[in-house]
């Protein structure tokens, strides 16, 4: 019986207008262009990720979910119906402004067939001097004033925007209008989903020189006016081998935590848990490792659920993601 063990996957990158190749000094490699989106754990029609390590190296995500199931993923982590993994692990670098944008919840009439609603989070790893985000609408903005705004041109007048500093975590779910904007490295942890609405794009041409779709009526229905209960926080007072809850919502539990030397920790039987490793370096070890897990940050760990004990050695910054 193949004995679990703590999966890393090739990361799959995405071309973005607004991308560039700030990723590479996360010491990843990405190709050419303007990279703006490293998928690392990823189960999705648009972007597959494969085992890099181990003796499940080359299996893609879809097929591990699919040969070791719950026992692996956890009770929580594999649905009756043959769903994907739940979650989508990405680094995002913010070369330019994103578009500004909304996403929708599972219940939206018009989601793609299959796809599901978009709630997630943000945990900013780098910013420049005066970075910002677009992070809500303005108090009291309603369907009608914002369409007007898209019409005259003053929509950026209708949105709140907030200055960043790494360390910042923002909570996003779905109805949220958000947009990040250039001179931050973020990770992303996000409900499993592709399906963004374009509210607003600055009138700039996209990759190919013409302009990007905008999605005006999807993004007005699935807007919440009155706020989805949107949170932000500062992170800079994590006490190490504690654990700080940055988000939770019925998707996905995030925490910080400060690693400074050992820390033995546990998996359970009902989830999986992810590792984003955000700054620093170190080593997993488990119980039936020959040899521990070096990592450094940039680097992202899927751990089975049926991993058990394990501890996290080192001087790094991590983020713990698991189902609730």
């Amino acid at each position: 019986m193949l004995k679990p063990y703590p999966l890393q996957f090739q990361p799959e990158f995405k071309e973005r207008v607004w991308g560039g190749r700030g990723l590479e000094q996360l010491g990843l490699t990405p190709p050419q262009g303007h990279i703006g989106e490293g998928w690392m754990i990823a189960d999705h029609a648009n972007g597959t990720t494969s085992v890099l390590n181990g003796a499940l190296a080359g299996l893609g995500l879809d097929e591990i979910r699919t040969q070791y199931g719950q026992e692996w993923l956890g009770t929580k982590g594999v649905s009756e119906q043959g769903g994907r993994f739940p979650l989508l692990i990405k680094l995002l670098d913010c070369n330019d402004d994103l578009s500004v944008q909304v996403h929708p919840t599972d219940d939206y009439a018009g989601l793609p067939q299959g796809e599901l609603g978009k709630t997630e989070m943000w945990y900013v790893m780098d910013a420049k001097p005066g970075a910002k985000i677009i992070y809500g609408l303005q108090e009291g903005v309603t369907r009608e004033s914002l369409r007007e705004a898209l019409e005259n041109g003053t929509v950026m007048d209708t949105l709140q925007q907030v200055p960043v500093e790494a360390g910042d975590t923002f909570f996003i779910p779905a109805g949220t209008v958000h947009a990040l904007c250039a001179g931050v490295i973020v990770a992303e942890i996000q409900q499993n989903s592709d399906t963004t609405y374009r509210l607003y794009d600055y009138n700039r041409p996209g990759l190919d020189g013409k302009p990007r779709e905008l999605h005006i009526e999807d993004s007005l229905n699935v807007t919440s006016y009155e706020g989805a209960g949107a949170t932000t926080m500062k992170t800079s007072g994590t006490k190490p081998g504690e654990w700080l809850e940055l988000a939770r919502c019925p998707y996905f539990v995030v925490e910080k935590g400060v690693i400074a030397g050992d820390w033995s920790l546990n998996t359970t039987e009902d989830s999986f848990t992810v590792l984003v490793i955000c700054e620093g370096s170190g080593s997993i070890s488990w119980d039936d490792a020959l040899e521990p897990i070096a990592y450094q940050a940039g680097q992202c760990f899927l751990l089975p659920a049926n991993l058990g004990q394990y501890t996290l050695n080192g001087s790094a910054t991590v983020l713990r993601s698991y189902l609730p």
